[in-house]
């Protein structure tokens, strides 16, 4: 099925609501099927775990034995409402709880919750439609090519959280050019999944969308 790839004609303002339309039905035929709510499911909770783990948020406690009995732990700071909007690093903010539930530590901190699963939800998303654009674009009206790309703007929104931490642990020494380049990754790789969305919806055929 021929999908709409030429330059709008009509007026720019109806263009681009006729495109958030189909954008719109793209993601909602995509989480319709069973395999696209899979992989939206799967890639995002994956996902807030590797973001977390990244920032040094989650991870077994310097110690842990695996014979040593479970134990559950929650301490929270004095002042949480101060220490949540204190920002550490680009796109990091300060913990304010620490949860131990058995050798599993997390230092929660609200304002990186937010992120990480924001993040989360759009790079699920987004995999997912490219899923259903791979394995059957005509679930979706979509061109067959839409699966090729779709998700690969997820990859750099990683480098945002961890990249500082993946430096320290292979050892090289940044320079402060390079750390601050590293604040571009997150906004860079958000608006590249929200124009990948955008692109995908493009190839909607619009009869598909009544």
């Amino acid at each position: 099925m021929a999908a709409e790839t030429a330059a709008p004609t009509e007026a720019p303002r109806e263009w681009l609501v006729g495109l958030g339309r189909r954008t719109a039905f793209a993601v909602r035929a995509s989480l319709g099927r069973r395999d696209g709510r899979a992989t939206a499911a799967v890639v995002a909770v994956a996902y807030l775990l590797a973001y977390h783990v990244g920032l040094g948020h989650l991870g077994v406690r310097a110690g842990a034995s695996g014979g040593a009995p479970p134990r559950f732990d929650l301490v929270v700071a004095e002042t949480p409402g101060a220490l949540a909007l204190r920002r550490v690093a680009p796109f990091q903010y300060e913990p304010v709880a620490l949860l131990s539930v058995g050798p599993v530590e997390y230092l929660f901190a609200p304002v990186n919750a937010a992120l990480g699963l924001g993040l989360a939800a759009l790079v699920g998303v987004t995999l997912a439609v490219s899923v259903v654009a791979w394995r059957g674009p005509s679930a979706c009206r979509i061109g067959a090519g839409a699966g090729a790309v779709a998700g690969v703007p997820g990859v750099l929104s990683g480098f945002a959280c961890c990249g500082p931490t993946l430096l320290a642990v292979i050892g090289v020494q940044a320079s402060a050019g390079l750390l601050a380049a590293f604040q571009w990754f997150l906004p860079a790789s958000v608006g590249g999944l929200l124009l990948t969305l955008l692109w995908v919806g493009s190839r909607v055929d619009p009869a598909a969308v009544g």
